[in-house]
């Protein structure tokens, strides 16, 4: 598949000439209206979605794994959360050590948000890289929360916690992806690199394999 932006009309359309419907979440068969556009990558097209085209995808993406984690887990946390703010994406996280702590400084360092939804009910235990703290008082059922609310979700390492949010991340139909020997779940796509997994967060905020509901 091959993408192409017309700028100076703001439509972003594919070979198929199928047009992104940003507010439908959609890609639409309008053949007259694709027309004039210069090629561009799927990730270049994301970024010109959240950054450029001024309704992006309000949705964050999850960031999970554990609080101990290996130097490997959070340095492919870390350039996640970066790579994710150059997309324009926000990052949602646990809010507290290990591999949320590196997302969210990832997040942070190159500009973007980082936003910790946090089990307990003091948003001051949040990791000093968050940007919003949302200190929600119900313990590990924030775990399902988080699930709920990603547009998707990257799992980097992790035991039974990232696990369960893993798992209530299939539950609820969200795209998961799984890095650095994060749980096996059915339905979750294991990659081996950061760039693979940000490729795929690009198609999820662009809908084209179709798995995105119209409405969110």
């Amino acid at each position: 598949m091959t993408l192409f932006l017309n700028r100076t009309v703001s439509l972003l359309y594919d070979d198929r000439q199928r047009v992104f419907d940003p507010i439908a979440r959609a890609w639409r068969r309008v053949p007259e209206a694709a027309l004039g556009g210069e090629a561009i990558s799927v990730q270049d097209a994301a970024r010109w979605l959240q950054k450029d085209s001024g309704r992006p995808a309000r949705a964050p993406v999850a960031v999970i794994g554990p609080r101990t984690a290996t130097l490997a887990q959070l340095g492919a946390a870390e350039a996640l959360g970066a790579q994710l703010a150059g997309l324009g994406v926000a990052v949602l996280c646990g809010g507290l050590a290990g591999v949320m702590t590196a997302a969210a400084k990832g997040a942070a360092e190159a500009g973007g948000v980082a936003i910790g939804l946090l089990p307990e009910a003091d948003w001051r235990d949040a990791n000093p890289y968050v940007t919003y703290a949302l200190a929600s008082g119900v313990g590990l059922a924030r775990n399902a929360i988080i699930a709920e609310a990603g547009l998707c979700i990257i799992a980097v390492g992790g035991g039974f916690g990232t696990l369960s949010e893993m798992a209530y991340g299939r539950q609820f139909d969200r795209p998961v992806f799984a890095l650095e020997n994060a749980p096996e779940v059915a339905g979750v796509t294991k990659l081996d690199t950061v760039e693979a997994a940000i490729e795929a967060v690009a198609r999820v905020i662009l809908n084209l394999d179709g798995t995105e509901k119209p409405w969110r």
